[in-house]
């Protein structure tokens, strides 16, 4: 394999060079030369590799750590970030019950309603950087936490990465379905950004959520990317909130 190389110091670079280290690691992320839950090489062994101190390396590491892309273990060493970690797993679900006690509700009791290979229309292609027309897998999925519908998931994946997937395999998995995703057909989702907003649900949203019509719900979409920003996902989801709230933590 290649080593990727710092840029030549006669070229201006405009990114300090902890900037430039973090980049090249991603690359090699990216590249799966490191997979999730398998360590990356030490500090010292990357500063050897690209040349630089060993605290430049640290310092790429620890951005890297806060973006929960790799994970350090006292002793051990550092991982790459696997969704099938508890701390990262449910890191992009927001929806909180009241009372605050996630650990005594327990995990999320899932039905799979669908799963379907069609065509993307244009809003779907436009998420996804895809072309109109290009394949896609839709996935719809129900929520319940203690027995009660409580999220309504409409989501879509680039059919060239998602070849083989199938209700089947969706209802068989038993973790996240991210870390799926990751074991699976080798993609990570490392980054997401959402746009939220009041709604009312049509008649089957509110059958499959045992809502009235004219309940209101919280309308959650999201764009999720994979390294090097690649959207690999847009999920749309309806949440219930009589029970439970969203709660994002800023700064």
């Amino acid at each position: 394999m290649n080593t990727p190389t710092l840029p030549d110091p006669a070229t201006p670079s405009f990114s300090p060079l902890y900037q430039q280290i973090k980049a090249l690691i991603l690359q090699s992320l990216q590249a799966g030369e490191w997979k999730p839950g398998e360590p990356i090489p030490s500090e010292m062994d990357l500063a050897a590799r690209f040349r630089v101190s060993q605290g430049t390396v640290r310092k790429a590491i620890d951005e890297l750590a806060s973006e929960n892309l790799v994970l350090r273990r006292q002793g051990k060493g550092t991982f790459v970030a696997t969704h099938a970690e508890q701390q990262v797993q449910y890191r992009f679900l927001k929806l909180v019950p009241d009372s605050g006690d996630t650990a005594t509700e327990g995990p999320a009791e899932r039905t799979i309603v669908d799963c379907k290979r069609l065509r993307a229309s244009a809003d779907v292609a436009r998420a996804l950087a895809l072309r109109t027309g290009d394949a896609v897998l839709q996935v719809r999925r129900v929520l319940a936490y203690a027995g009660v519908p409580t999220i309504l998931e409409d989501l879509w994946l680039p059919g060239a990465f998602f070849k083989g997937l199938t209700a089947e395999r969706l209802r068989a998995s038993r973790g996240p379905m991210y870390a799926m995703f990751e074991a699976e057909f080798g993609v990570r989702m490392v980054r997401a950004e959402e746009k939220i907003r009041a709604v009312l649900p049509d008649a089957e949203q509110a059958l499959l959520l045992d809502v009235a019509a004219g309940t209101p719900l919280l309308s959650v979409e999201r764009v999720a990317h994979t390294y090097n920003d690649t959207p690999m996902e847009l999920r749309r989801g309806l949440y219930r909130t009589d029970t439970h709230h969203y709660r994002n933590e800023l700064g």
